[in-house]
């Protein structure tokens, strides 16, 4: 059961609803789940249907997608599923929301994932318009935060989530998780309508400072959660020591969250990488 001391919501992210199934068993509750392309491409049945030298047309891998995420939204009604958008670098924003319309159609929980790029904030600032939830996704820097927010301004609270990938920004040197603190703390100076979702968690430490910062939501791998789980669902507080092995500090950057979202420079060689990456991954599902 969820510690009266634990106010971070848990999501699992992934694309398999037996990890689902099994997280909530675990856990005693689970308030979400993320998923994304490569997760849906790693999906137990997809990876028996391509062993077996199968394909899918377009439409048929966008309905295994569709049956996934209604199997999970089913296990966890109250809560958020996130269902992310096919783009590549060329996507535009007409694109995107197009098929976020569709998307948003499939369960009444969704929260539809748009890259944080110039194309993905223009098409979420319309899906916000019209009433959609959303979450953006592939965020490595405090200005893309920024931009999120003001794209979003006038979103009700819970309609909008913020994804900062902090593994891949520990991969190449940097603290992921002083991206988390700043981000925190450049929020606490809005209105509060958008909401942190750490996401590319690698570890049980990555989890444990996440939940000492107060990240509104964390995302994790099921491996990391049954890791938890085993130890018992601790809620560190404050003095949470968290090692940085050897990582470069990323400052925090005085932001004025009053500009308009094009003010802002969005630009990060992580978000392009992780749009060709996911892009990828769901071409090589299609014949």
């Amino acid at each position: 059961m969820r510690q009266d001391n634990l106010k971070t919501r848990i999501f699992i992210d992934g694309g398999d609803p037996a990890e689902t199934k099994e997280s909530i068993g675990l856990l005693g509750f689970l308030d979400g789940q993320t998923t994304n392309p490569t997760l849906i491409s790693k999906n137990p049945g997809v990876r028996g249907h391509l062993e077996h030298g199968g394909k899918y047309t377009e439409k048929e891998v966008y309905e295994f997608y569709r049956e996934v995420v209604r199997n999970i939204s089913a296990m966890i009604p109250q809560g958020s599923v996130s269902v992310e958008v096919y783009a590549d670098t060329s996507t535009k924003a007409e694109a995107m929301l197009k098929q976020a319309v569709e998307m948003f159609s499939w369960i009444p929980n969704a929260h539809i994932k748009f890259p944080t790029s110039t194309e993905g904030l223009k098409a979420a600032e319309q899906a916000i318009k019209v009433g959609m939830r959303v979450n953006l996704t592939l965020c490595f820097s405090q200005a893309q935060a920024a931009a999120v927010y003001a794209a979003t301004r006038g979103a009700k609270k819970g309609d909008v989530f913020v994804s900062p990938f902090i593994g891949r920004i520990d991969d190449r040197g940097e603290n992921g998780m002083d991206l988390i603190s700043n981000v925190l703390k450049m929020y606490r100076g809005g209105d509060g309508h958008v909401e942190v979702l750490t996401a590319s968690v690698r570890s049980i430490d990555h989890l444990l400072y996440a939940l000492s910062l107060g990240s509104d939501i964390i995302t994790a791998p099921f491996e990391i959660l049954k890791e938890w789980a085993g130890r018992g669902l601790p809620v560190p507080g404050k003095e949470y020591v968290y090692g940085k092995k050897g990582l470069k500090e990323i400052p925090y950057e005085q932001i004025d969250l009053g500009k308009d979202w094009r003010a802002f420079d969005i630009s990060h060689e992580l978000t392009v990488k992780g749009m060709e990456k996911f892009s990828h991954d769901w071409n090589a599902l299609i014949r």
